[in-house]
């Protein structure tokens, strides 16, 4: 018999990123009574979604969108009443870039996810080479690999379409989500769906064709990027407002947790302890790692074992006297450029409203993971290397009118290969430790869709526990 009493049951959660306000946003619908704590070591909510609005630039240090194909972004977005804000891409701007051998070559159209699937649109591509070219075609023919283990993007990729499919189409455009190395990244982890058409079609390109078929036989009401006429910062702005019967506590750590039976103990490094029935984790894995050590060794370890990658993003805006006729959405960059520098996004072309009358506004993403740390680099250093990138690709020589840098130090986790074999150690572990729950990019998905999902499924996962357990017990 439990002794604790309690007039309502009581939630924490650590971690004030998407993945945190989402599970709080979701303890408040089920359990409008309940006690909610969420605690956050940095003085602003929101994690790596952040949006700076300055004398009419509208400039994103981290995200600058969601895929709508996602449910649970729009799905949060209606239940906060940000249907009416959202935003899609410029259409008349839409075309994307791969720089390559120091030119800018058109993305070929028919690209579904990262793969080609349109061979007329490849032939006119000026990124293959005839052998390239060829390679895609064999695809058709080639048999599936029996193999059942874990396989990196880039083998899988390169095994079925070839090595310059792989090195200039697929890597970039994967980098643009993870920064990460496709050499080291589970198929199985980041992108199962490939393998899955695989082996059910005998061919990736035939399984792919297939699923437009199906796909086109249902539309969207949503374009399949979404923003916010304001930013992506109006989703956590609006979410912070809707915590009201949450308690945010901003600018202080957690140092410790102890095992409270049925729930749990947590010390925070100003002095202060919280008690609650269950805990929901939403740190990034390290984090994670240092705050269960004491509670489980193991838990911990495989925690420790999702390595990060760093990046930063900045921003610059000129007079749009000074740059160039830019007609696209930006360019991506293959790793086998050996540059730094990942891609640049001409950002008033992809958005709307997002530079005063007159100006313009780009930005330049640097950091690949397994490369140097671009967080380190002074601010001087890292405004030289984005200026000398956008003179050497695009010949914009003018100074800026003005700059944002966003560093983002261990921030993207990295789903290596025996990334699921991780995530089944964590699920048996925290079986053993019930009342606490974990959430996060961390896991299944780096998007903002898979944090909300995530954050749900915990959030509802922790009310279960309270009311099946430790009510029950306390009644």
């Amino acid at each position: 018999m439990f002794t604790r009493w309690q007039t309502s049951p009581r939630f924490l959660i650590v971690g004030g990123g998407i993945t945190g306000l989402a599970a709080a946003w979701r303890l408040q619908n089920l359990w409008p009574e309940a006690q909610i704590t969420l605690i956050e070591r940095d003085t602003r909510l929101g994690g790596k979604i952040f949006t700076e609005r300055q004398d009419g630039f509208v400039v994103e240090g981290g995200a600058d969108s969601f895929l709508s194909r996602k449910p649970r972004g729009v799905g949060l977005s209606e239940e906060l009443g940000l249907i009416d804000q959202f935003q899609g891409r410029q259409p008349e701007f839409a075309r994307t870039y791969v720089r390559f051998a120091g030119q800018l070559h058109p993305l070929p159209e028919g690209l579904t996810g990262l793969i080609p699937t349109n061979l007329d649109a490849l032939a006119k591509s000026s990124l293959l080479t005839n052998e390239g070219r060829d390679r895609v075609a064999q695809e058709f023919n080639l048999p599936p690999s029996p193999s059942p283990e874990d396989e990196s993007i880039a083998s899988f990729i390169t095994r079925r379409l070839g090595q310059e499919v792989y090195e200039r189409l697929v890597e970039p455009l994967m980098s643009g989500i993870y920064a990460g190395d496709g050499e080291q990244l589970s198929l199985a982890a980041t992108f199962p769906q490939l393998r899955t058409l695989e082996l059910r079609h005998g061919s990736l390109l035939k399984g792919l064709l297939a699923g437009q078929m199906e796909a086109g036989k249902h539309s969207s009401a949503y374009p399949p990027f979404v923003s916010f006429a304001g930013g992506m910062g109006s989703l956590v702005n609006r979410l912070t407002e809707g915590l009201t019967r949450t308690t945010l506590l901003t600018g202080v750590g957690v140092k410790a947790i102890r095992p409270n039976f049925p729930g749990y103990t947590v010390l925070l490094e100003n002095g202060q302890t919280w008690t609650a029935d269950a805990l929901i984790l939403t740190t990034p894995a390290y984090v994670t790692a240092r705050l269960v050590a004491d509670l489980d060794a193991e838990l911990a370890e495989a925690h420790a074992q999702i390595p990060y990658a760093s990046s930063v993003t900045v921003s610059l805006a000129y007079a749009e006297a000074d740059l160039p006729l830019l007609d696209g959405y930006g360019y991506v960059i293959p790793r086998v450029e050996n540059t730094d520098v990942l891609a640049c996004t001409w950002t008033w072309r992809k958005w709307a409203g997002r530079a005063p009358q007159g100006y313009g506004l780009l930005r330049v993403y640097l950091g690949r993971y397994g490369r140097s740390d671009m967080t380190q680099l002074t601010d001087e250093a890292l405004l030289a290397l984005s200026r000398q990138e956008l003179a050497d690709t695009l010949g914009i020589t003018a100074v800026p009118v003005r700059h944002w840098i966003y560093r983002w130090p261990h921030a993207m986790p990295q789903y290596t290969l025996g990334h699921l074999a991780r995530l089944a150690r964590i699920k048996t572990r925290l079986a053993t430790l019930p009342g606490l729950f974990v959430a996060g990019a961390a896991y299944r998905g780096v998007g903002i869709p898979d944090c909300i999902l995530l954050a749900e499924q915990a959030a509802e996962a922790a009310a279960k526990w309270v009311r099946e357990t430790v009510l029950t017990a306390t009644e």
